[in-house]
């Protein structure tokens, strides 16, 4: 009886020792598996745009990268037909990035009508008269920015960026072009383009550009950046090196959307100034360029009317200033009526 209780204390001591041996190892395991789980569940909502490398953009870049506007302060080479030839002899960049559809406002939201309304008006405003890919790859830029560390995380964000700051980046937000009524066809035209472009429509034929201009001016930015391609009158550009990669575009919408307060009395005044060089329809070399520094001269008759002068042209009746030309006229109504005259006698 004795031997067999012990045998029996030894052989539970036995297991519990094997149990405390085997304790060490379960930890380990059920830790590895904990791990696991845990990567699996982060991968499954993990942003692919966040595994992107990335590229600092600091506050000196970001001055640098801002200061490439379409706006009416930027610094031009040159304007008109040269712009044209210099532009056509700026050589293609390489290959288009690949870039994802932007669907991050839901049309419910409160903030999609602001958001829609913002990218409309760049879209009319820069080139309502474009063709329907010219006003595509305007919405693409924008959204482009949006996504892109240098500029702002909202759409009406880009697109008012500087709009009361001496460098604007779109010009109608800053020349007083707001204040015109727009179209209804082509705004009708705009908001439809705008409305697929929020809805991840994605324009292929101009990538991860961030940057335009017309092809008759040509800014001095034009030559640091990437050229993609022309689009009807727009030339497209990119960022260069690496701040200009797909990968980059990785930021996130930033859930608000607001159209800052404007200088309205700064914006008629840009509107009344722009008058002196407003044309029906531009033609390249033939009429003045819009959007150039010297806007107009002073008092100045020979070329370009100074509507801000109180000079105004006036033909005056020469019947009014000359004797010899009331003379004359008399002398040829005389002869005149003795013509009629003799004919009658003849007859």
């Amino acid at each position: 009886m004795t031997l067999a209780l012990a045998s029996q204390a030894d052989l539970r001591q036995d297991r519990e020792g094997g149990a405390e041996a085997r304790r060490p190892l379960k930890i380990v395991l059920a830790a590895i598996a904990a791990m696991m789980l845990a990567l699996v569940w982060a991968s499954s909502f993990r942003d692919p745009a966040a595994a992107a490398p990335q590229v600092r953009i600091d506050a000196s870049l970001r001055q640098q990268i801002t200061g490439m506007s379409t706006g009416v302060h930027q610094q031009l080479v040159v304007a008109g037909k040269t712009a044209q030839e210099r532009n056509a002899a700026i050589p293609i960049a390489g290959a288009l990035a690949e870039m994802k559809g932007f669907t991050a406002i839901p049309t419910s939201s409160p903030q999609y009508g602001q958001a829609l309304k913002c990218l409309t008006q760049a879209i009319y405003y820069e080139a309502a008269n474009e063709p329907l890919l010219g006003k595509q790859a305007v919405a693409q830029v924008v959204l482009n920015r949006l996504k892109h560390p240098a500029y702002p995380n909202s759409v009406c964000g880009v697109v008012y960026e500087g709009a009361n700051a001496r460098v604007c980046q779109f010009s109608f937000t800053c020349d007083g072009s707001l204040l015109r009524t727009p179209m209804v066809r082509q705004w009708n035209e705009s908001q439809s383009v705008a409305r697929a472009a929020l809805a991840g429509a994605v324009v292929p034929e101009v990538g991860s550009a961030t940057n335009y201009h017309a092809d008759y001016v040509l800014p001095a930015w034009a030559f640091t950046l990437g050229k993609l391609r022309k689009i009807g009158a727009h030339i497209f550009y990119r960022l260069p090196g690496k701040i200009g990669n797909a990968s980059v575009f990785s930021d996130r919408w930033s859930g608000s959307e607001s159209i800052p307060a404007l200088d309205w009395a700064r914006l008629r005044h840009n509107l009344d100034a722009d008058v002196a060089v407003e044309t029906v329809e531009f033609v390249p070399g033939l009429t003045v360029t819009p959007d150039v520094t010297d806007r107009h001269a002073a008092q100045d008759v020979g070329g370009r009317l100074d509507t801000t002068t109180t000079w105004r042209l006036t033909i005056p009746d020469p019947a009014q200033i000359s004797a010899g030309y009331r003379s004359a006229t008399s002398s040829q109504a005389d002869a005149e009526v003795a013509a009629v005259d003799a004919a009658g006698q003849a007859q």
